[in-house]
């Protein structure tokens, strides 16, 4: 059965998600994992949140912790959260230059921490942060975001070859030809974003690997059907 992945959290429910309740809320409706998205502060510390600015213009990147808004959590705090669900880390490519580097030795060395304790999966849309997290720690699981199904199969391969376990496609790019393949090369599919019962259905008949949704309970019920 395909995993039920909960895309910032149980963002339907607690919108626009990535907070610390929409985290607990996936853990109430049942999800196997949750997906965030990560930025770092002026300050070092790594904050949940989805644009690289907030509502009012200001960049991330250019404050402290203690100046965002009670609402954004720590990755440590929205880890705590969701204990004890797997955790897609998706690290942004986008927010103040310079800070990258230090975002993802951060991302790293925080997830190696708990030392297995936890399942994590680490995405971008930039394939050069996935490489770059391989780069310092092989061992921590790393998988190829894809908005566009010209350059799926390219990055299917890129995958399979740079050890890449995962990719994690627009479910409206994906069929079961793919899905066959990438699991020939060892290289799991994780479709996103999904909420339709009938297309979180037929994307299971086709042996996706999870599915990334903002209702967790709804994809969790739905896949218990079968």
């Amino acid at each position: 059965m395909a995993k039920v992945v909960a895309h910032r959290g149980a963002s339907a429910a607690c919108p626009p998600g990535n907070t610390v309740d929409a985290f607990a809320e996936a853990v109430s409706q049942g999800a196997d994992w949750v997906e965030l998205d990560v930025h770092l502060t002026a300050d070092g510390e790594i904050v949940v949140h989805h644009d690289p600015v907030l509502s009012d213009g200001r960049l991330l990147g250019e404050l402290t912790r203690a100046e965002l808004p009670d609402s954004i959590p720590t990755l440590e705090e929205a880890l705590a959260a969701c204990d004890p669900l797997g955790v897609n880390v998706e690290i942004k490519p986008d927010g103040v230059d310079g800070l990258r580097p230090l975002l993802i030795a951060n991302v790293v060395e925080l997830l190696r921490s708990f030392d297995g304790i936890r399942e994590f999966l680490v995405t971008s849309f930039d394939h050069e942060i996935c490489d770059q997290v391989r780069a310092l720690d092989a061992t921590l699981p790393t998988g190829l975001l894809n908005a566009g199904g010209d350059s799926l199969q390219t990055d299917l391969e890129r995958a399979a070859v740079d050890g890449h376990v995962a990719i994690n496609p627009w479910y409206g790019t994906v069929t079961k030809e793919f899905v066959v393949q990438a699991h020939s090369l060892g290289v799991a599919v994780n479709v996103w974003t999904v909420d339709d019962p009938v297309v979180i259905r037929s994307l299971s008949e086709i042996g996706v690997d999870a599915i990334i949704t903002n209702v967790p309970r709804l994809c969790r019920e739905v896949l218990s059907e079968n």
